[in-house]
């Protein structure tokens, strides 16, 4: 007889849609590291642990990159990992700072491959206006590294009266997010498959910090930031509607998608919704707030198509609503895994 996995939450070994940043990631990181690693900091589960210093507070974040392919339209991995250590900062509020960067490097890898990633990270450092201060690298077995693995940590400042958390959404707040989705996982499904749509796809792998700091000084209310990665924009909202122990109801027409995008992932079989984003971020901002977070974030090329797509309600506590284009409300949940694994 046969029988499907995916419904069972309790597996013998680990499987790659644990690492999916869907249902089973978070069943893995709940039950495995946050059961033993449980402290006042990692239970808030933010983009990275903010915290009290002299004269301050401080964000600090890690995150791994091994996304295959290594270069694909609009970035490489280690842009992306630049990027996306950036962004996590920017998400608590946090001014980027200074990085690190661990390499583990698959004996056989070209050296000209690997210049050409060191390059990429320091344009993408510069772009974003932090340094990478210290760092390690790792040699391992022909076979045994899949070429390169970059491991990234990061630390920033935050400024005084600024409180980003997922548990700050409050019913009311309007949910804006900054741009077209999809993008990124898109690009990186071209290049593996090998598909060819009518125009190229690129990633939209870019730094976030200049954009949040321009929506922080149009109102120090935003109560949550979130760069929809893994798992994209509805298990991002999943999270959040979790954490704050509300509900969420946003509206499809109004979530912007390229035709060409849309059109890929038609063909494809695939949800927008849950294919990773390297570029954007979704906001939970007062009502009253939103005209003018969404002015500030308009005046970059990062969020022109920046629009309000719903917001936080009492109702439904922990669940994300979504009204669909045709009339109707169905419930966006959180996938077992993820559509595209290895995306970055």
């Amino acid at each position: 007889m046969i029988s499907c996995p995916i419904p069972f939450t309790d597996y013998p070994n680990v499987l790659l849609a644990h690492g999916g940043g869907g249902r089973l990631s978070q069943q893995l990181i709940q039950k495995i590291f946050a059961a033993q690693f449980h402290n006042a900091l990692l239970d808030v589960m933010h983009d990275g642990a903010v915290f009290a210093v002299e004269g301050g507070r401080m964000a600090f974040t890690t995150d791994s990159y091994v996304v295959s392919p290594r270069f694909f339209p609009g970035g490489d991995i280690g842009a992306l990992a630049v990027y996306g250590t950036v962004n996590d900062l920017a998400m608590c509020g946090a001014v980027p700072r200074y990085l690190s960067a661990g390499f583990i490097i698959e004996e056989g890898l070209p050296m000209e491959e690997l210049w050409r990633v060191a390059v990429s990270m320091r344009e993408a450092a510069d772009r974003a206006g932090v340094s990478i201060v210290t760092g390690d690298t790792k040699v391992v077995d022909r076979g045994k590294g899949d070429g390169l693995f970059i491991n990234t940590a990061g630390v920033g400042t935050i400024a005084p009266g600024v409180d980003i958390a997922p548990a700050n959404a409050r019913p009311g707040d309007r949910i804006i997010l900054s741009g077209a989705i999809a993008e990124h996982g898109i690009a990186i499904l071209s290049v593996r498959e090998g598909l060819a749509f009518e125009t190229e796809i690129l990633s939209d792998a870019a730094p976030l910090n200049h954009l949040v700091q321009s929506m922080l000084a149009a109102a120090t209310s935003i109560h949550v930031l979130r760069d929809p990665t893994r798992g994209g924009v509805a298990s991002a909202l999943n999270e959040i509607a979790s954490s704050a122990k509300l509900g969420i109801e946003i509206d499809e027409t109004r979530i912007p998608v390229r035709d060409d995008v849309r059109g890929a992932c038609e063909i494809l079989g695939l949800d927008p919704l849950y294919i990773a984003n390297e570029g954007k971020l979704l906001a939970f901002v007062r009502e009253e707030d939103a005209p003018a977070v969404l002015a500030a974030m308009r005046a970059h090329d990062a969020a022109r198509d920046a629009r309000v797509i719903g917001a936080v309600v009492s109702e439904h506590p922990g669940l994300v609503v979504m009204n669909t284009a045709i009339g109707g409300k169905r419930i966006v949940d959180m996938l077992s895994g993820e559509q595209l694994p290895r995306i970055c």
